[in-house]
C-alpha cells in the first residue's frame, strides 16, 4: 500500500520542545511521558483540524469539548521553547453526519491540516473517518464509543472506551452488587451510539442470565417517554438501561419518576455527566454510569486538569472535556514520537502508544486503533457523581 506524505512542511521541533518543557514542570509534567531528544526542523506551525458541534441539539457537548481542546493548546504553546506553535482550525459539524463530512473534507482538501481531532458522535464518525483514511489523514475521535469504527481503517483512533468495553464491565461490577434478574432497556433507534449500545447491553446481560423484560426504543429527542416507560414500569424491572445521547438522558429520568417508577429502580446509563445529573435534578438520584473518566480519579495529571480547567472556565470539568484535553496531549506526543510530520509516521507511533500515563490512566491503543485502560463505574449519591463501590 503507498502512502501520500503531507504537501506542507511543517516543524516537530515545537512539539519535541513543548513535552520537554512539560516534563520540566512539576504539575502540568505529570501528563505526559518524557520526551524523545529534539531534532532540527523547519519553523512553521502545525495545522490541527479540530470537528465538533458547536451548533445543534448537541451544542453543550461541543462547548466541553471545546473547553478541553483549547485549554490543551494554550498549555502546549504557552510552554513551547521555540516560535512555532500548534494551531487549530475548527469546523462546526452540527452533531450530525452530513456536517462532520463537510468538514473533513474542507480541512483535508482546502486546509491541508496535520490531523484531525473529531468528530464528536458515533454516527458522524462512521460518515467521516473514510474520509480520513482514504485521504491517509490521521483523525482521532476522543468520544465517539460504538464499535468498529477504528476498524474503518489504520489511520484512524479514538481515545474513548467502546460501548462493549464499558458496558460489560459495567453490568458485571453492578449486577454482583445489585443482583438485579429482571431488566428493561430503552434506547434512540435512530442513533449510532445508542442503538450499539443497547445490543450491547442485551448482549451483557444475557451473558449474566439478566431476563430482558422488554426494549423500548424512541426516535432522536421524541421528548415524551411516556408511553415507553409507562410500557416498562408494568413489567417491574429490577433495573432500567438506558443508551441515550446527552439530551435525552436527564428527560427520561425526570419523566419515569413522574410515572411513579420508585427510586429503589435503579436507572443504569451508558455515560452521565454532572450537568446531565443537575439538569435530572432529584430524579436522578441512585443512577449508575459507566464512564471512562472522572474528575476525582488520581490518575497522573488528572487534579491539575480540573484545578486548572475549573480555573479558567469556572465549572468542573465533565468526560467531553476531559477526553478532548486529553486527546490533544496525545497526538502530541505521537508527533514527538515520529519525529516527523509525515502521516504514516504518526500513524505508526499512535499505534504503538502503550503505557502512556496521563488523566486517562495508562493509556494504550490496542490493534485496531481503539483506547485500552480502565473503565470506571460511577453512581449519583446526593446529587454528585461518585465511584460506585
Amino acid at each position: 500500500m503507498s502512502f501520500r506524505s503531507f504537501t506542507r512542511s511543517v516543524s516537530v521541533l515545537a512539539i519535541v520542545a513543548l513535552i520537554v518543557c512539560l516534563s520540566a514542570c512539576d504539575q502540568i509534567g505529570q501528563l505526559l511521558i518524557p520526551a524523545t531528544p529534539q531534532m532540527e526542523g523547519l519553523r512553521g506551525e502545525i495545522a490541527i483540524g479540530l470537528v465538533y458541534p458547536a451548533t445543534g441539539r448537541l451544542a453543550s457537548v461541543g462547548a466541553e469539548m471545546g473547553n478541553g481542546f483549547e485549554l490543551a493548546l494554550e498549555e502546549i504553546n504557552n510552554s513551547q521553547l521555540s516560535e512555532t506553535k500548534l494551531k487549530f482550525i475548527s469546523e462546526d459539524s452540527q452533531g450530525n453526519a452530513a456536517g462532520a463530512i463537510a468538514a473533513f473534507n474542507k480541512l483535508i482538501h482546502q486546509d491541508g491540516v496535520s490531523a484531525i481531532l473529531g468528530p464528536a458522535t458515533s454516527s458522524a464518525t462512521e460518515a467521516a473517518f473514510p474520509i480520513a483514511q482514504q485521504n491517509e489523514v490521521v483523525a482521532i475521535s476522543a468520544t465517539a464509543a460504538a464499535r468498529g469504527l477504528s476498524a474503518i481503517g489504520d489511520f484512524v483512533f479514538r481515545t474513548i472506551l467502546t460501548t462493549d468495553v464499558l458496558i460489560t464491565r459495567g453490568i458485571k461490577v453492578t449486577q454482583a452488587k445489585l443482583s438485579y434478574q429482571k431488566a428493561a432497556i430503552i434506547y434512540d433507534e435512530t442513533d449510532l451510539f445508542s442503538a450499539d449500545g443497547a445490543e450491547v447491553m442485551r448482549e451483557a446481560l444475557t451473558a449474566s442470565n439478566v431476563k430482558i423484560l422488554t426494549t423500548e426504543t424512541f426516535q432522536n429527542s421524541n421528548a415524551d417517554f411516556a408511553e415507553q416507560l409507562t410500557r416498562i414500569k408494568d413489567l417491574n424491572p429490577d433495573a432500567i438501561f438506558v443508551s441515550a445521547l446527552p439530551p435525552d438522558k436527564p428527560e427520561i429520568l425526570i419523566q419515569a419518576r413522574q410515572l411513579g417508577i420508585p427510586n429503589s429502580v435503579p436507572f443504569i446509563i451508558n455515560t452521565l455527566t454532572a450537568a446531565d445529573v443537575e439538569a435530572a435534578g432529584e430524579a436522578a438520584e441512585g443512577t449508575i454510569a459507566f464512564t471512562s473518566w472522572v474528575n476525582t480519579a488520581d490518575t497522573p495529571g488528572n487534579q491539575v486538569f480540573a484545578q486548572n480547567y475549573r480555573a479558567k472556565y469556572g465549572i468542573e470539568p465533565n468526560i467531553w472535556a476531559a477526553q478532548s484535553y486529553a486527546s490533544v496531549h496525545i497526538l502530541a506526543q505521537a508527533i514527538t514520537d515520529a519525529q516527523s510530520t509525515d502521516t504514516p509516521a504518526i500513524r505508526d507511533t499512535l499505534a504503538n502508544i502503550s503505557d502512556l500515563d496521563m488523566i486517562l490512566g495508562s493509556f494504550s491503543f490496542d490493534a485496531v486503533g481503539d483506547a485500552v485502560y480502565n473503565p470506571i463505574v460511577l453512581i449519583v449519591q446526593n446529587s454528585a457523581l461518585q465511584v460506585f463501590k
